[in-house]
């Protein structure tokens, strides 16, 4: 994946490339397993909203959510 943002220089538009951050569990910003502190992190959120977010989306998906949840902490490195 590749982040471009645009420039106008005389008119014209440019794109530069910049390298991507890492998705990522957190380590200091967890409660279980960083899943929802990496994502918060990532995307610049409260982790608690994220939290609060997934707890309702497992409850509104009868569990799904929280599959993958669990597919994401296995998959996500540590930071």
């Amino acid at each position: 994946m590749v982040c471009m943002t645009s420039r106008h220089e005389n008119g014209h538009m440019t794109f530069e490339n910049h390298t991507p951050r890492p998705f990522t569990r957190s380590a200091e910003n967890k409660k279980i397993a960083g899943v929802c502190g990496g994502f918060a992190e990532y995307f610049n959120l409260d982790a608690n909203l994220v939290r609060i977010l997934t707890v309702i989306a497992t409850v509104c998906t009868g569990g799904t959510a929280a599959l993958v949840y669990l597919a994401a902490w296995m998959l996500m490195p540590l930071d």
